[in-house]
């Protein structure tokens, strides 16, 4: 499968993880001048910034590892614009981080309030 098609389908499957989990998605695929997150939520109070990546096998390493300190902080810059915009920086926020490992199966694994 191509990168950026096995990507968005990632980014698909990991948002109706989340709405099975109760999350009520505001955004996917969210750009500004900054950059881009993948998926934007509403848990309970919360809004939650998600960064998820994919890989069909451990051959490259987990996926979280691609999560370096540089791409929490472009995240948290995005996040922060995001909120400015919405008219929402009193709201609470936290990040989170979806990972999924395979191909037709995938296994997820969901860390909340990760950076």
């Amino acid at each position: 499968m191509q990168k950026n098609i096995y990507g968005k389908a990632s980014e698909i499957i990991a948002a109706d993880f989340l709405k099975e989990k109760g999350y009520k998605i505001l955004e996917t695929n969210y750009k500004n001048k900054i950059g881009e997150i993948d998926v934007i939520a509403l848990d309970g109070d919360y809004i939650v910034f998600v960064e998820v990546k994919a890989r069909s096998s451990l051959k490259f390493g987990h996926p979280f590892e691609a999560i370096d300190k540089r791409k929490q902080q472009k995240i948290k810059m995005i996040a922060s614009l995001y909120l400015t915009t919405k008219r929402k920086t009193n709201t609470k926020c936290r990040f989170d981080a979806i990972a999924l490992i395979g191909q037709n199966d995938y296994e997820i694994t969901h860390i909340t309030d990760c950076f």
